[in-house]
């Protein structure tokens, strides 16, 4: 099936924009917000000269400064914005390994925003360890909360034989995975609306997920993970997928944690639930201190840290119970 034949005018000028930048030699590496507003800082008043700067640094810039192709396809794809006589792209480009994925432009401000930053390069490195470690066929597979696509595309493309669904319930989420699943030239990919695992059917080989784990005061789609701390979807995601996993299927979680008084607050809330003898699963902590300057925000005055885990359950795994790896120790 020819995925161009399903996308919209706008959606296909969006892909053409993204073969031209992989043909120009296009490359970027998404830095976290903090970073790339401390690089802006230092530009401040310059604008752009390069296309990194237009669609990796998301700087303002002169008409002209693109070719014409360039230019009307990002006005033919809705993403262009006009201002005080300058021109600014809504999208950004990052790339990963020799792929390019399309995502909102910084800041990410709005409620739908379609969030790639350094937790989806760890996310997608964890989704290739478990590949490379795990031979057992993959039938079905899904990306909960796929954002841009990452973790499904990356699948795919791992395992050309299985049927991957990316799932979100954010409109342009679906729209930029779409985008990204034909850049990448999968054709293995489906994508569809979904409150995690709620609107689809059925049992899966793998379920991954990078679902957003901060308390956002916005409730950002992208951001929110809801409850106290930013871990309720997380817990939410962990029940509904271990009621969906076929034999032998694996769940890989990627998520952050607030650390609150040298505990971890989300792996004590998930040892009942893996209690089990039908489960075996790791968890361990990937990098114990991400984000240090959510600790300002409210609500965050009693945590010590933010630490991103993976946690990695498999049915019908061998032993019984859990495995346990943390950093931080168990507590």
């Amino acid at each position: 099936m020819n995925q161009e034949e399903h996308l919209s005018a706008a959606d296909l000028a969006l892909l053409q924009l993204g073969r031209r930048l992989q043909a120009d030699g296009y490359r970027f590496i998404t830095p976290t917000p903090l970073t790339h507003q401390r690089v802006l800082d230092r530009a401040f008043g310059r604008q752009a000269q390069t296309l990194r700067d237009v669609f990796g640094w998301s700087q303002p810039f002169e008409p002209g400064l693109l070719s014409e192709d360039e230019q009307l396809q990002l006005q033919r794809a809705g993403v262009l914005e006009e201002g005080n006589g300058h021109l600014k792209s809504r999208v950004r480009w990052s790339s990963l390994d020799d792929l390019l994925f399309v995502h909102s432009a910084f800041p990410t401000d709005a409620a739908d925003a379609v969030f790639f930053g350094p937790d989806t390069y760890r996310f997608a490195q964890l989704i290739h360890a478990h590949l490379q470690q795990n031979f057992a066929p993959i039938r079905r597979a899904v990306d909960i909360g796929c954002g841009a696509g990452v973790g499904a595309i990356v699948i795919a493309r791992a395992r050309r034989e299985a049927q991957v669904l990316a799932v979100d319930i954010n409109p342009a989420a679906l729209r930029l995975t779409t985008i990204n699943a034909a850049l990448a030239e999968v054709a293995n990919v489906s994508v569809e609306a979904s409150d995690v695992l709620q609107d689809v059917d059925g049992q899966f080989d793998l379920i991954v997920a990078n679902p957003p784990y901060m308390a956002d005061p916005a409730e950002r789609a992208y951001r929110h993970g809801g409850g106290a701390h930013g871990a309720q979807l997380s817990l939410r995601i962990v029940e509904q997928a271990l009621n969906r996993l076929a034999p032998g299927g694996s769940l890989v979680l990627y998520t952050g944690v607030a650390m609150i008084d040298g505990h971890d607050p989300f792996l004590q809330a998930l040892t009942p639930r893996l209690e089990s003898p039908m489960f075996g699963w790791t968890y361990r902590e990937l990098d114990p201190d991400v984000f240090g300057e959510e600790l300002l925000t409210p609500g965050y005055q009693r945590v010590e840290r933010i630490a991103v885990v993976a946690l990695v359950v498999t049915r019908g795994g061998p032993g019984n119970g859990g495995i346990v790896e943390s950093a931080a120790g168990a507590p």
